[in-house]
């Protein structure tokens, strides 16, 4: 900085005015960068590393745990905003993954939502959907992701970025950026083949771009072969010799072959012996696959194996490429843009240790039911076998909850204040019958369950009968209890008995600890599927906010009618401040048509899909699958979630 600048940027300041944005690189000049990308809105990556970006780590709170043997580790699919995560990553401190993950991530493969500006149309033609997050807004929101996803992979480690067109020039300077250029190992051109797409105003798109990246050091890398090895030199040049297809024995082999003596030394030094009949000297691969990947097509959408419904689907075979060849078994995997879980698909499948993430609700049970029945999909190297195999331990969880350790030990009367702010409750002491609530939400009375003082209790179907009992008929309507979660002993999230529903507020293993330290941002569920991959990124802990939820499901032979009546969530219109009315806020329904614990995805109704009949939301479904009991799980728009299940046919 020369002398008349720093006189003038003191002359400024001793005014008392702002410092003009064309003294940013002078003041802070960029090092050891040839160039940068510029837009408003970049923080630093200091600030970035430090939280001071507004969005901190956040503890994972265990769902569901499936294990098959005593191993420590076990796989995670993680349902929150992936932001949040790679700071707990960084942070490691989580008891979960402490010094498990932050640095010995081999593989980091992500497939990001594409910031288009393309306008996406319901089934009726209706406009549905714009992409919330493009241009500079994107890049950053990338950005942050790339700074903290370096951190935490191992020195030998790599990622790889998968995009489209339209933004792949912008965030392949990122890449350099974070990265640095000379870390660049390839830019991957995948090209595919798929049913649709097809244009008459342009060259129809059929080609991704896919960005591989080291960290410090080299990773692993093998060699891959396409199976195309009929019109190569080899099989051509010794085609006589080959038999099994692509295979030289010892029994007959090209000996006067200069070339092949090679291959001939190689094993007799390698076997310390010479080649028997039977054995096989070589075989004869395809081409070595280069940068441009043409022999690996998008899912068929006709495939009801490895189709899974979600929308951006990879196939296996593109993820079993990038696994295969630069990692080795017992590795690390993570991608933190989850989506149809293919990376978790296969990297299960090889062996390989795996982490995943999403916010959206249908992304979270769509993975669990590809990794729960993983044995009956294909084999990744016969595909006309299964691979036949029990997925490896693996646990479910949400991100964002603090210990209930330190909750449950509260004094009593703080406690209560704690959840009558965490399920919005009106604390009020009052009777029906003789039986003391201790306030109300929505103005029905609630009750909030002593686990202290009763200890040995669970609120099981008898106490609720009992409880319903002791009220004879004195109030009709909903009652609300809440409890730590491990306190009841019911999965769905109400019982009814005659006109009344008792609702259940579970608390969560893990909750939040300071209630208003950070201004929180909700995640958004889509409404419709043609905004799945919308993107938006959630901040701090929303609190818990269980929809109510009034439904009727019928059967008739193979068709199942789900009306429903009610469902509101209690939430505000920002601009207005009137409650949100009924339907308002509906996401989706997810079904499980032949429900046996766990809950396992076998569709799913978007709100733009329902049909208004009177006053109630209809869907009609003719399926064979139905069984004698299906679980239906409503989800709002900010993700809470309602249980309900149906008995259809007996016990």
């Amino acid at each position: 900085m020369d002398n008349n600048v720093r006189a003038e940027l003191i002359k400024i300041l001793a005014s008392g005015n702002s410092i003009p944005e064309t003294y940013k690189d002078i003041i802070f000049p960029t090092i050891n960068k040839e160039y940068e990308l510029s837009y408003a809105g970049k923080m630093r990556a200091e600030d970035v590393l430090s939280c001071n970006d507004g969005v901190y780590s956040m503890p994972l709170q265990i769902e569901k745990s499936f294990k098959t043997d005593e191993s420590e580790w076990n796989n995670i699919i993680c349902f929150g905003d992936n932001l949040q995560l790679l700071k707990t990553i960084n942070e490691n401190v989580d008891p979960i993954i402490k010094d498990k993950v932050k640095g010995k991530v081999k593989l980091i493969y992500i497939d990001p939502p594409f910031a288009t500006e393309d306008e996406f149309k319901n089934k009726d033609g209706a406009k549905a959907y714009n992409d919330k997050v493009k241009g500079a807004d994107f890049i950053e929101f990338m950005r942050r992701r790339l700074i903290l996803a370096k951190e935490i992979l191992a020195d030998d480690g790599s990622i790889f970025v998968h995009l489209d067109m339209k933004m792949s020039n912008y965030i392949k300077i990122i890449l350099d950026e974070v990265f640095g250029k000379n870390n660049l190992l390839n830019e991957i051109i995948w090209h595919f083949r798929t049913y649709q797409g097809q244009t008459d105003k342009y060259y129809p798109r059929k080609h991704n771009v896919i960005y591989w990246y080291k960290k410090k050091n080299n990773p692993t890398f093998k060699l891959d072969y396409d199976d195309d090895y009929e019109d190569t030199v080899d099989a051509e040049r010794w085609r006589k010799y080959v038999v099994n297809g692509n295979e030289i024995r010892g029994n007959k082999f090209p000996k006067s072959d200069s070339r092949f003596k090679g291959y001939y030394d190689r094993f007799v030094k390698e076997n310390g012996r010479k080649p028997n009949k039977d054995d096989i000297i070589m075989k004869i691969n395809g081409y070595v696959v280069d940068d441009v990947w043409v022999d690996i097509n998008a899912v068929d959408p006709k495939d009801k194996i490895e189709k899974t419904g979600y929308p951006t689907q990879k196939p296996e075979q593109l993820l079993r490429r990038i696994i295969e060849t630069t990692t080795e078994k017992g590795d690390l995997i993570f991608d933190f843009f989850g989506g149809s879980g293919t990376t978790s698909a296969v990297a299960e499948k090889l062996g390989r240790r795996w982490i995943t993430c999403d916010l959206g609700k249908l992304s979270y049970y769509t993975i669990q039911k590809r990794i729960i029945n993983i044995g009956k999909s294909k084999d990744l190297f016969d595909p006309t076998k299964k691979y036949n195999k029990n997925p490896s331990n693996f646990i479910t969880c949400q991100l964002g909850l603090y210990d209930l350790n330190s909750v449950i030990n509260l004094p009593w009367e703080q406690y209560v204040e704690f959840v009558s702010d965490l399920f919005e409750i009106k604390l009020k002491k009052n009777k029906v019958n003789g039986i003391e609530f201790d306030g109300t939400k929505n103005l029905e009375p609630t009750l909030i369950w002593d686990f202290n003082k009763y200890k040995d209790v669970i609120i099981d179907e008898n106490y609720i009968n009992n409880l319903n009992l002791n009220l004879a008929n004195k109030y009709e309507g909903n009652i609300y209890i809440v409890a730590p979660a491990n306190c009841f002993d019911f999965i769905e999230d109400y019982y009814e008995i005659n006109n009344n529903r008792y609702y259940f507020l579970k608390i969560p293993y893990q909750i939040i600890r300071e209630l208003h330290k950070v201004p929180f941002k909700k995640i958004l569920q889509p409404n419709s599927k043609n905004n799945v991959n919308s993107i938006d990124e959630s901040i701090g802990f929303h609190f818990i906010k269980q929809p109510t939820v009034k439904s009727e499901v019928t059967k008739k032979d193979n068709e199942l009618l789900i009306s429903l009546k009610e469902f509101k969530s209690y939430y505000y219109k920002d601009e207005d401040g009137k409650i949100l009315k009924n339907f308002e806020t509906l996401s989706a329904m997810f079904v499980d048509y032949d429900y046996h614990e766990p809950f396992i995805i076998d569709d799913v109704f978007f709100a733009d899909e329902f049909k208004k009949e009177s006053d109630n939301l209809v869907i009609k479904v003719n399926t064979k699958k139905i069984g004698k009991k299906i679980m239906l799980i409503y989800v709002d728009i900010y993700g809470n979630e309602f249980k309900e299940i149906i008995q259809l046919g007996g016990k």
